[in-house]
């Protein structure tokens, strides 16, 4: 036994230890409008997931979330921001730690663990170009007690994913999830979408997040929207605005959109 931690310091060999690595995955989310031909409603808007395709093994051509290795002296909060501008080109975006990976056959390279991060942005006002091999997909999901169903679509390609639910923890609500069919995407990155997912609806009740999706100013239809989008159910007018009451703030300006009275706009409170 040693009697100091000078002894154990000196005695200590890092090759007698197995080795593992650590990599960061990025769930980067959006809420998008497509135009409305018809000037009486509002835009139809959808959830959308930032993926890009990978240009080498393991998984070449394959799509995943942006990620890659935290660097050996390299903080782990500075490594998704890195990666995101390596690989998607985006900058100066807000990111908050989802969860931890580490299963012992997600990588066929090597024991590796992944820590994903997830954001929210409001993805017409980015200022950054994407990188070429990066691109939206907008999302379908439909969840029920077992199983959720996860459609991707870019408007060139779709990517189906079915992840089974198990309730591990019936106090907390807690599920383990398991792939039931993905063909597309790399890695475990199905898991980390639907853990992304199921996160986010759960925040939405509780948290000011949504707000990162939204321009400056909005009406409470385009915010009503959103909320009915990420939750996946449509809302009663009550019932929104006690959601929001304490979040936003009516403003003087207005929007004319043509057939309708002027819609007074709404911002932020803590913007």
């Amino acid at each position: 036994m040693y009697k100091t931690e000078e002894e154990f310091l000196k005695a200590y060999n890092p090759d007698d230890y197995e080795k593992l690595s650590l990599t960061t995955d990025i769930l980067i989310c959006s809420v998008s409008s497509e135009e409305e031909e018809n000037y009486r409603k509002l835009s139809k808007k959808y959830f959308s997931i930032l993926l890009v395709k990978r240009d080498n093994y393991p998984f070449k051509d394959k799509w995943c979330l942006p990620g890659g290795f935290v660097g050996i002296d390299e903080e782990l909060e500075d490594a998704p921001k890195r990666i995101l501008a390596a690989e998607t080109n985006l900058h100066d975006i807000y990111l908050e730690q989802l969860y931890t990976y580490g299963g012992v056959n997600r990588d066929p390279r090597m024991r590796v663990i992944s820590t994903s991060y997830i954001a929210l942005v409001d993805k017409n006002r980015l200022k950054d170009k994407l990188a070429d091999n990066a691109s939206w997909f907008n999302a379908t999901v439909l969840e029920d007690e077992n199983e959720i169903h996860i459609t991707l679509d870019n408007g060139k390609e779709i990517i189906p994913l079915v992840i089974k639910k198990t309730l591990k923890d019936q106090t907390t609500d807690r599920y383990k999830y398991t792939v039931v069919k993905n063909d597309d995407l790399a890695f475990d990155h199905a898991l980390v979408i639907a853990t992304g997912i199921s996160r986010l609806k759960n925040k939405v009740g509780y948290t000011d997040i949504v707000f990162n999706m939204m321009p400056e100013y909005f009406t409470l239809g385009e915010l009503q929207q959103v909320y009915e989008v990420i939750l996946g159910k449509k809302l009663l007018d009550p019932a929104f605005r006690r959601i929001i009451a304490n979040k936003v703030e009516k403003t003087k300006k207005v929007r004319n959109t043509g057939g309708h009275r002027p819609s007074y706009l709404f911002k932020y409170k803590n913007k």
